[in-house]
């Protein structure tokens, strides 16, 4: 795979059980650059290894007065640099390359399973988790699947030497090929204790930037309260216990790095000494000892490979190991196979809260627990229960598949999860309370995939965008000033929160989806083009399936059926004024009554409910 190709038509399905078996896994879907860099590595390292024989030669030459052999050593001298600098520029360019596919195929694979999960991503692993592993994870991931390849042809090239050396000049040869060895491995009992360290760091790390991305999407409301402060403190203190993590990480590579600068330099000292002394007893020739000492000078430069693989397996297997987890989450269960053409149609029912929204009926449904209503809304978008919405999660290690069905959100009796991720898509549209604008155009924002039977104009009229229109207008750069050529920014920062909302919600409407689900579409706007906005929406989804979660009373006289679920279940359904008058905690949570105020409206009601039996006591007497 060439940079060039990128991204891939298909990453492919990653092997997630752990840490290990994903970098296994891509690493055996880097087979081809991984034989190219190490073939260019080895060219490389036969040209720093054959430097040292060249060397001894020419030495050996000019002690012997000899101008053959020295016109031979400069030819080899010049051979090795040409194999030098042709290894050394090939091996970098294939080992980048390793890198950037690596990295792109890990992204790739994030993006992924990020479009599969959606908002349920973020409620199943924290921000700052995501954060880390679509970054700093996916350098380190990289790093090592690039320096794989040039470990692999450093090993070769210290095997080749030490039995290059043994052969050319056995005596001394057996001591580098006693010392190299010792050498690579020297580094072993220091690396569990730098990985443990570094793994510190990085989850010190990831808490820190976990805080940043929390503090950065509240800003607002921490000016409002005069918070920052408190939380820069926070963030502060968070950044001190990086740095002194990575302060106690740094000291113990360093140390790494100082036992590879030592040993090589005793074993460089004991080659000399004990060459200079079988040079003394006429055992060894000077040019022989001369290529014995510049080929264990050499040799460091390999082994400096054993202590760079180290370092880079210690910081990304534990980063491996964070993307495993994130790529192993799932938003359905195994499918059966049930193909996008056999969308199934029919009502909507959530065994777990018993909800039904009967199909073309506009359901509402109020929950007192916001949080409970997000997780509402995941689950009817066929995100499988999570544990504190009902008992075990269905995914949990023993549980049955019937379980999973039981837990399943169906339409028209055919199990969400059980739909590959484009037909429960196409089926089931869900707009979380805060959707995200992404940058472009009106007309490219609007421009998503539907039925073709609702049109912008009639989405935006429904979604009463016309203030919305006039102010894009008023900002077009355009000569005829339209509203849809303008160009909105990222998240849609230059238009209010009401803006983006009915935006979103006419992208929405667009789509025309079988079931479309709302999680408080209007918190944003005023009383009065709440009203508007949904009588648009019920106008226009005149016979489809809406679903609705809110507790605005504007929205909720629009509805047909209106539900509350209480403790996360069902407990009343009707209409918005029938259930005003006889449901005390429909009416708590739709008029924001305080306790008092409760306790007064059931002694009127259980006042009215007296009378009333009076009366008909006495018709019936």
């Amino acid at each position: 795979m060439q940079i060039k190709d990128l991204p891939y038509p298909d990453p492919g399905e990653p092997d997630v059980r752990s840490g290990g078996r994903f970098l296994l896994w891509l690493g055996r879907n880097q087979l081809g650059g991984q034989l190219k860099s190490t073939g260019w590595g080895l060219l490389h390292q036969i040209g720093v290894a054959g430097l040292p024989l060249g060397v001894g030669l020419a030495v050996q030459a000019v002690v012997e007065r000899s101008g053959g052999r020295l016109a031979l050593a400069a030819g080899l001298l010049a051979l090795m640099g040409v194999l030098l600098a042709v290894g050394d520029t090939m091996l970098h360019r294939t080992a980048v390359s390793n890198w950037i596919t690596a990295a792109a195929r890990v992204q790739q694979l994030l993006a992924r399973k990020t479009a599969e999960l959606g908002a349920a991503l973020t409620r199943r692993v924290a921000a700052g988790e995501v954060v880390a592993v679509s970054t700093g994870d996916v350098e380190k991931i990289g790093w090592f699947v690039e320096a794989l390849s040039r470990f692999v042809a450093a090993v070769a090239a210290v095997v080749i030497v030490c039995v290059g050396l043994f052969l050319y000049q056995p005596a001394l040869g057996l001591v580098v090929a006693i010392g190299a060895p010792a050498l690579a491995l020297a580094v072993l009992p220091l690396l569990p204790k730098a990985t443990q360290r570094a793994d510190v760091q990085r989850e010190k790390a990831g808490k820190a930037t976990e805080l940043a991305s929390d503090t950065v999407a509240g800003l607002r409301v921490l000016r409002g309260i005069g918070g920052e402060e408190l939380f820069l403190g926070r963030y502060r203190e968070a950044s001190q216990q990086v740095r002194k993590a990575a302060v106690r990480s740094a000291r113990m590579w360093a140390l790494i790095s100082a036992v590879q600068v030592l040993l090589p330099g005793l074993l460089l000292i004991a080659v000399v000494w004990y060459g200079a002394t079988l040079a003394r007893a006429g055992t060894v020739t000077v040019g022989e000892l001369v290529t014995v000492y510049s080929a264990v000078t050499l040799l460091m430069y390999p082994l400096r490979h054993f202590e760079e693989i180290a370092m880079a397996y210690s910081f990304s297997k534990p980063s491996a190991k964070r993307a495993a987890r994130v790529l192993a989450l799932s938003r359905t269960a195994p499918g059966d196979g049930l193909g996008a053409a056999q969308s199934p149609t029919g009502d909507l029912y959530d065994p777990v809260t018993g909800l039904l929204a009967p199909t073309g009926v506009f359901t509402a449904v109020v929950c007192g627990d916001p949080d409970v209503a997000g997780r509402l809304a995941d689950r009817l978008g066929g995100h499988p229960a999570d544990a504190e919405d009902a008992g075990d999660s269905p995914h949990s290690p023993g549980a049955s598949r019937e379980s999973e069905k039981v837990r399943s959100v169906l339409l028209g009796g055919v199990a969400l999860d059980e739909l590959p991720l484009a037909a429960a898509r196409a089926s089931v549209l869900v707009q979380d309370k805060d959707p995200v604008l992404l940058s472009g155009t009106l007309r490219e924002l609007l421009d998503v995939p539907g039925s073709g039977k609702v049109s912008a104009e009639d989405a935006l009229a429904a979604a009463q965008c016309t203030d919305v229109l006039a102010a894009l207008a008023q900002a077009s750069v355009d000569s005829d000033g339209d509203p849809m050529n303008t160009r909105i920014t990222e998240r849609g920062r230059s238009l209010s929160g009401g803006q983006r909302q009915r935006l979103a919600l006419a992208r929405s409407l667009i789509t025309d989806p079988e079931v479309l689900v709302l999680d408080e579409p209007t918190s944003a706007v005023d009383s009065h083009t709440e009203a508007r906005v949904a009588a648009g929406v019920q106008r226009l989804r005149a016979g489809r399936t809406t679903v609705v979660l809110a507790s605005s009373p504007l929205l909720l006289d629009q509805a047909e059926r209106v539900v509350l679920v209480h403790e996360g279940e069902v407990v009343a359904v009707g209409v918005h004024r029938e259930l005003l008058h006889t449901e005390p905690r429909y009416r708590a949570v739709v008029t924001r009554e305080t306790e008092e105020e409760a306790a007064d409206a059931n002694q009127r009601d259980a006042k009215i409910r007296t009378l009333k039996a009076l009366e008909e006591i006495e018709e019936s007497a």
